[in-house]
C-alpha cells in the first residue's frame, strides 16, 4: 500500500507539471503566437463594420485611451500628425503668422488671444479679440482646436489668406508665413522704479531672456522686482534652475526622484540678487512656474500673489514611437527646496490671494490690461511696501 501511494503521488505531481506546462504554452501562444486583443478588435472593425474604418484614427484613439487609463492627468499622447507642432512649441519658434487661438464655445470660429510681436499677423493689423473664421479658403466653423494650425502653417515664405470678424465686420488678410521666435520673457519699469518681468514659459531661451530682462531693469535702477508666471505652462528644469541660481543665495533649488528611485538635487552658488520681490501666479501656473514661485517663497525671497496654482508635481519624458507619434509619460516627481510635493498639497497657495473674473483674466492673458490697472499687479506692488 505504501509503495502504491508513492506512485500515485508521483503520477499526480507529474500530471500537475504537464498541466502547468500546457497552460504556460497556451499563454505563450496567445501572447506571442496569436493576436493581442487590440489587434483582434482592429481586424474585426476593419472587416465587419458597415462603414469605413480609418486604422490611423483607431490606433490614435486606442493609444490615447491607454495613456488615459493610467489615471495620470499629466501623461499624454501625441499623434504623429501633431508631433511637429508639439516639438516646435518646445523651441519657442515656429513657421506661421504669429497668432494664438482658442476655440469659441459656440463653434463659430476661434478667438485670437495673442498676436506675436514681429509676426505677419501683427504687421497686417490683426488684433487680440478678433475672431478667426476662415484660413486658406477653409471655413473654421465646427472645427477642432488643431484645425487652424493645419491650414495656416506651411513652408516659410509662402502666403496664406485668413478671414477674421471684428465687431461683426469680416476682414480679409493676406499673410506671409515666416519663422517666428516667440518672446519668452520681457521686462518693463513700473511706477516707483519697480521692475516687472513677464515669463511666458520655461522652454528654450527662457533663462537667457529672463536674466537679461532682470539685469537691464536693475541697471535702470529698479528697487524691486515683480515676476509674472500667470498662465505659464512650465517647461525645462535646466531653464528654471539657471534663473533661480541667478536670484537666490547658496542652497538647494530643486529636487527630483525618478521612477527608479534615483534622487537628484540642484543647488545655487553664493551670488544672488538681494531686492524685494513678488511673484504672480494663478490656476494656470504649471510645473516649473509653480516651483519657481515656491523656491522664492521658501527662501523668504519673494511674496507670492494671485490665486492657487494647479499642483503639477510630476515630470514627463517624451518617448517617440515607431509611427512618428509620441507619449509624454510621467517618470518622476518634483519637490521644492524644502522637499514639498505640490502634487500632494494640491498646488501653491499665495501669500496674498487676489482673484479676478474670467473676462479680466482673458484680457490679462491677451496683454490687453495696463499693468497699473491689473488688480493682481497692484496687490503685488502693495506687498512690496
Amino acid at each position: 500500500m505504501e509503495g502504491s501511494e508513492k506512485w500515485k503521488n508521483r503520477l499526480l505531481r507529474f500530471a500537475s507539471y504537464v498541466l502547468v506546462a500546457a497552460v504556460a504554452s497556451a499563454v505563450t501562444l496567445s501572447v506571442f503566437g496569436g493576436q493581442s486583443k487590440l489587434e483582434e478588435l482592429e481586424k474585426l472593425l476593419q472587416t465587419k463594420f458597415v462603414g469605413d474604418a480609418d486604422p490611423v484614427l483607431m490606433e490614435d484613439a486606442a493609444a490615447a485611451a491607454m495613456v488615459a487609463a493610467l489615471g495620470d492627468r499629466w501623461s499624454y499622447y501625441v499623434p504623429a500628425s501633431a508631433y511637429e507642432s508639439y516639438a516646435e512649441g518646445k523651441t519657442n519658434s515656429y513657421v506661421g503668422v504669429g497668432i494664438t487661438v482658442v476655440l469659441r464655445e459656440d463653434g463659430t470660429g476661434f478667438d485670437i488671444t495673442r498676436v506675436e510681436p514681429g509676426g505677419s499677423a501683427q504687421e497686417a493689423g490683426i488684433l487680440p479679440g478678433d475672431i478667426l473664421v476662415e484660413a486658406a479658403g477653409h471655413s473654421l466653423a465646427g472645427m477642432d482646436i488643431n484645425t487652424p494650425a493645419s491650414y495656416i502653417k506651411g513652408e516659410e515664405g509662402t502666403p496664406v489668406t485668413v478671414k477674421v470678424l471684428r465687431d461683426g465686420e469680416e476682414l480679409t488678410f493676406e499673410l506671409l508665413r515666416k519663422k517666428i521666435e516667440t518672446q519668452v520673457a520681457s521686462g518693463q519699469m513700473l511706477q516707483g522704479n519697480v521692475g516687472y518681468v513677464k515669463i511666458a514659459n520655461f522652454n528654450d531661451r527662457c533663462a537667457q531672456q529672463t536674466i537679461a530682462a532682470v539685469d537691464e531693469l536693475t541697471a535702470q535702477g529698479a528697487v524691486a522686482l515683480i515676476f509674472d508666471v500667470r498662465d505659464n505652462p512650465g517647461g525645462y528644469r535646466q531653464e528654471l534652475v539657471e534663473i533661480l541660481d541667478h536670484l537666490l543665495p547658496e542652497g538647494p533649488l530643486f529636487r527630483s526622484v525618478s521612477y527608479t528611485g534615483f534622487e537628484d538635487e540642484d543647488t545655487s552658488g553664493p551670488e544672488c540678487l538681494e531686492l524685494p520681490m513678488a511673484v504672480l501666479v494663478n490656476s494656470e501656473s504649471y510645473s516649473a512656474a509653480e516651483f519657481f514661485a515656491a523656491a522664492l517663497s521658501e527662501y523668504d525671497w519673494a511674496a507670492v500673489v494671485g490665486t492657487p496654482t494647479c499642483g503639477k508635481g510630476y515630470y514627463q519624458n517624451t518617448f517617440r514611437l515607431s509611427d512618428g507619434s509620441a507619449v509624454g509619460l510621467s517618470t518622476g516627481a518634483y519637490y521644492t527646496p524644502n522637499g514639498v510635493s505640490l502634487a500632494e498639497t494640491g498646488g501653491l497657495v499665495p501669500d496674498v490671494e487676489v482673484a479676478v473674473d474670467e473676462e479680466t483674466s482673458a484680457r490679462i492673458y491677451a496683454g490687453l490690461v495696463d499693468p497699473m490697472e491689473d488688480p493682481q499687479i497692484l496687490a503685488a506692488l502693495e506687498s512690496l511696501k
